[in-house]
């Protein structure tokens, strides 16, 4: 037969005709709402999906960020320690007269009873004032 006729076929309306369509519809129905519910879960799945990473990535920045704080701080602890630790050794130093002695000479050049303070130029400063001059 070809495609141009058309054949002249009669549909049946018997119950079970149209409880078989009735059930192809409904099925047709099922299937439009089960997509339509998945298409939403998955969509609500990404956008939920979606803010999980980018907490993550934004607490891991976070994290990352207070780690080298936490590395610094700690650097800076320790060197205060150490600060802190000869600034007491210059507190017992200070509390010992000889010491104080020493250093009023050293620095305010006082002197004892018949005492004579020559002031002596550092070896260092000799050198360096040689190099200058040669650089000149």
């Amino acid at each position: 037969m070809s495609a141009t006729k058309k054949k002249n076929v009669a549909k049946m309306e018997t119950s079970y005709v149209k409880q078989q369509e009735a059930a192809e519809i409904s099925a047709g129905r099922k299937k439009k709402l089960l997509f339509r519910r998945l298409a939403a879960f998955f969509t609500l799945a990404a956008v939920v999906s979606f803010f999980m990473i980018s907490t993550l990535v934004s607490q891991s920045a976070a994290l990352e960020e207070k780690v080298e704080e936490k590395t610094r701080l700690d650097q800076e602890l320790s060197d205060l320690k150490k600060k802190e630790v000869m600034l007491e050794e210059e507190i017992v130093k200070l509390n010992d007269d000889e010491y104080i002695a020493k250093l009023a000479r050293k620095d305010y050049f006082l002197s004892d009873n018949n005492e004579i303070i020559f002031n002596l130029p550092e070896e260092e400063t000799e050198k360096e004032k040689k190099k200058e001059k040669k650089a000149d």
